[in-house]
């Protein structure tokens, strides 16, 4: 199954979640990786394997529905050898193919502390359109930590709103950590 079923699978069913409509940001440890992140609500959780970088990787993700907005948190751990680099540029062409977005992507590098500087750890926002035709604004970040043995952690977390809430994404993304 690729990411972007499972990214498809995992906004129905946080969208069908029961998720309160204000924003009550809460703290995240997203296992199995060492990283932390808040979310604005309750999240949902799922597990697959998925070929990120084209080898099959156990994918988790945490998500939810809150003030409007899809947000959603997935993270996985490469082992020794892998290029983290590509995978984080594999992992956002195909995000941004999934969401048929439109004209160019804002870029900007994303690098919170312990974070790899790799040129793909950046904050994306674009346009594009849901499944259903209609359009969508999406703001996301891809970074990657290195871990014993050579193992890399990689994350890639994503907001989906009607319309663009900077405020509301860089609390989200801020609030990613590497402890």
């Amino acid at each position: 199954m690729s990411v972007h079923r499972l990214l498809l699978g995992a906004v129905a069913a946080f969208s069908a979640a029961a998720c309160t409509p204000s924003l009550n940001w809460r703290e995240l440890r997203l296992s199995p990786t060492s990283a932390v992140a808040l979310l604005p609500c309750k999240p949902d959780h799922a597990e697959r394997s998925v070929p990120l970088g084209g080898q099959p990787t156990m994918l988790a993700v945490n998500g939810c529905e809150a003030g409007g907005a899809t947000f959603a948190l997935m993270v996985a751990t490469l082992p020794a050898g892998r290029a983290p680099d590509d995978v984080l540029a594999g992992w956002q062409q195909a995000t941004l193919a999934h969401m048929r977005a439109q004209g160019t992507p804002v870029r900007q590098p994303f690098h919170p502390a312990r974070g790899l500087p790799l040129a793909h750890a950046q904050r994306v926002q674009a346009a594009g359109q849901r499944a259903d035709g209609s359009a969508v604004q999406a703001q996301a970040v891809w970074t990657a930590r290195a871990v014993d043995g050579g193992r890399v952690e990689v994350l890639h977390a994503v907001m989906y709103a009607d319309r663009a809430q900077l405020a509301v994404a860089d609390a989200f993304f801020e609030g990613i950590k590497w402890p």
